[in-house]
């Protein structure tokens, strides 16, 4: 068989072992070591490469940064800083047409950069928010959209886990990647604001029936009190790993010392809370582990296969550009994107496209970023957008479906792809803060 066969047969293969139960690292070990397996006839060989695998990826020292800032996320979540800073912008954005929305949007671009979350950030929001728009009258769709929508800022607004796993995979550097997110992060914050107001004047339909929220304004020392800890902890991690007085695995132990004194300030932190933060980190640093390790023999067998030099001599021989390379990138990252998760798309095609980008001069963190938000596109998009099922079971409402929560982040997801056109249209964006 051809690497072109090979390489098709298991993305085939991988995506027919998750739709019948098979867990996504599990597919992704089974099918790399059995096309090794098949290419050289050397059982053996597809072990060595296993164990390899394992020590070359996870093993690495940056890979600390991973637990650290999950338990910081979870701990921050805990501590119900995400409702009090929704608080905070509802009260500035209570004014304005379609503002609960907006404040949705403020609150979960800031909450993201503690958490670095999406399944966090959907799940705080959905129970804060919805009810709050409800209750106002605005449109269940809408309500439910623009809690989907926000909530994939978790993943490109830093210390973001998909940063972190793509800088694994693409070895490039952790701060970096954090660096290059911070501008595409606000820009898609602010393309969400500017649609939702679109919407409030042009489609009041999908908005809904009432204009604006009925409460008194927050005195300054109740701003103060809900924003203070959080922009500090925002300050420690971030500020230190951009002025470079700390490393991202140093900000990571910092931020979580940090989100713990507050939560016990706070007295929102207990043991069992505690403990069940300390588990929950454990579980979701296992996955990604597991993750990066199938990833990384995955990527081993397409190298074996040759599937990247022979993308790259038919990209040479059809004379694409760079644009139609980004094109047929960004067209299967949102196919593979309804079918799998954030991280499994990343972990799935970075590796049969980066061969082909490095040889072009291109920036493989402006890459990163494109990445990201490419694959970010699919939390949004049936039939796996995971943060629709995460908000739709956090809420327990009879009155919304599935399909409500789907139809209402429609519109979001359609914003962030134009966000994703400039992006690849404009590297700038994403590395100009690097220079």
């Amino acid at each position: 068989m051809s690497p072109m066969e090979i390489g098709s047969l298991s993305v085939i293969a991988i995506i027919i072992c998750v739709y019948i139960g098979v867990y996504i690292p599990v597919a992704l070990s089974m099918v790399s070591i059995a096309a090794i397996w098949l290419l050289r006839d050397d059982f053996e060989l597809s072990i060595n490469l296993l164990k390899i695998a394992v020590s070359d990826s996870v093993m690495e020292y940056t890979f600390a940064t991973v637990p650290l800032f999950t338990f910081m996320g979870l701990i921050v979540s805990k501590a119900g800083m995400g409702s009090d800073i929704y608080q905070v912008m509802n009260s500035g954005f209570k004014n304005v047409k379609g503002g609960i929305g907006m404040a949705t949007v403020g609150a979960n671009g800031i909450f993201a950069a503690v958490t670095g979350s999406s399944i966090a950030s959907a799940s705080v929001f959905a129970k804060v928010s919805v009810p709050q728009m409800l209750k106002y009258g605005y449109n269940p769709r809408f309500a439910v959209g623009v809690v989907a929508g926000s909530s994939v800022l978790g993943m490109i607004i830093p210390p973001s886990a998909m940063l972190i796993i793509y800088a694994f995979v693409a070895e490039q550097s952790v701060g970096d990647m954090f660096l290059a997110g911070v501008v595409p992060g606000l820009l898609l914050t602010l393309t969400y604001m500017i649609s939702i107001w679109v919407m409030g004047r042009f489609f009041t339909n999908f908005i809904g029936g009432t204009a604006f929220v009925e409460s008194d304004w927050m005195s300054l020392r109740e701003i103060l009190e809900k924003t203070v800890p959080l922009i500090a902890l925002i300050t420690i991690v971030l500020g230190g790993i951009y002025t470079g007085w700390l490393t991202p695995v140093e900000a990571g132990a910092a931020g979580a010392a940090c989100g713990l004194v507050i939560a016990f300030a706070r007295r929102k932190m207990t043991l069992r809370i505690f403990w069940e933060a300390l588990i929950e980190t454990g579980h979701i640093t296992a996955s990604i582990l597991f993750l990066i390790t199938a990833a990384s023999i995955y990527s081993r067998m397409l190298g074996i296969a040759g599937l990247p030099n022979e993308l790259a001599e038919m990209l040479e021989q059809h004379q694409m550009t760079i644009f139609m390379t980004m094109f047929i990138y960004v067209c299967l990252m949102l196919f593979l994107g309804t079918l799998l998760d954030t991280a499994s798309v990343i972990l799935i095609v970075v590796p049969l496209f980066l061969p082909l980008i490095e040889p072009m001069g291109l920036s493989l963190v402006w890459f990163g970023i494109v990445t990201v938000v490419g694959a970010e596109i699919g939390l949004l998009t049936p039939p796996l957008g995971i943060s629709c099922f995460v908000i739709k079971s956090s809420l327990d409402d009879e009155r919304i479906s599935l399909k409500d929560v789907f139809m209402g982040a429609l519109p979001f997801a359609f914003v962030m792809l134009l966000v994703l056109i400039v992006l690849i249209k404009y590297p700038v964006l994403s590395i100009g803060i690097l220079n």
